[in-house]
């Protein structure tokens, strides 16, 4: 079955370059030209990943985010003409799992939709449940449980846990956890794996400044504590 992808952009002929591209590549795409049309546009189709612009009408993509995150956990790849980092870090903390700067090529976007879709769903010969201190990992059912208390994480923040998770102890480099997450490691996007790290802490620490199970070896990137205690 195709998954289904919805394109948020206001302009028009790029929305119709990306659907056609992309229906092409075997997806089903659905449009909309604004945050607020979006919202009712994933609410009924319930796409499995969501490319979209920052910068609409009506509704931006930010705010978007603010909305749609509240309802579902779809992996979303950000579009952003804006090059200050302050601008991307922010679509990130909401939590959008990639970006790419306009303007790009419509292979570039097909190859990160691929990757996202990857780590959002994908099936591993790994040990299917992770049990580290009080936090327990699901990997066929997409579950975190930090004692009994569900947490919602979106695609990449589970896929960093997980990949923490099956290796306690072990130091993961920025760059490491980024090609687990994307499939290839560039440089230049090693900052937003600092801020998915910290979207995660805010989520499973009881206390994400002060973290006992995500921790920060500076200098070289992060690693699980094995008991979880300082």
């Amino acid at each position: 079955m195709s998954k289904t992808i919805l394109v948020v952009d206001d302009n028009e002929r790029l929305r119709t370059l990306v659907k056609s591209y992309l229906g092409q590549e075997g997806y089903k795409v659905v449009t909309a030209t604004n945050g607020r049309d979006a919202l009712f546009v994933a609410r009924a189709e319930k796409p499995d990943l969501i490319v979209l612009d920052i910068m609409m009408p009506e509704m931006d993509g930010y705010e978007f985010m603010r909305v749609h995150r509240q309802e579902r956990q779809t992996p979303i790849i950000l579009l952003t003409a804006k090059i200050e980092e302050t601008d991307t870090l922010l679509g990130l903390e909401l939590g959008a799992d990639d970006y790419i700067p306009k303007p790009f090529s419509m292979r570039v976007l097909a190859a990160r939709i691929r990757a996202v879709l990857r780590r959002a769903g994908q099936d591993t010969p790994q040990v299917d449940v992770l049990r580290v201190a009080d936090i327990t990992l699901d990997r066929n059912g997409r579950l975190v449980k930090v004692g009994e208390q569900l947490v919602d994480l979106t695609p990449s923040e589970f896929s960093i846990l997980a990949t923490l998770m099956s290796a306690p102890g072990r130091v993961f480099s920025r760059l490491d956890l980024l090609d687990r997450i994307q499939g290839t490691a560039f440089e230049g996007y090693e900052r937003t794996i600092d801020v998915h790290v910290r979207n995660l802490r805010a989520k499973i620490e009881p206390d994400p400044r002060n973290p006992r199970y995500v921790e920060t070896i500076y200098g070289a990137g992060y690693r699980l504590a094995t008991d979880g205690k300082h």
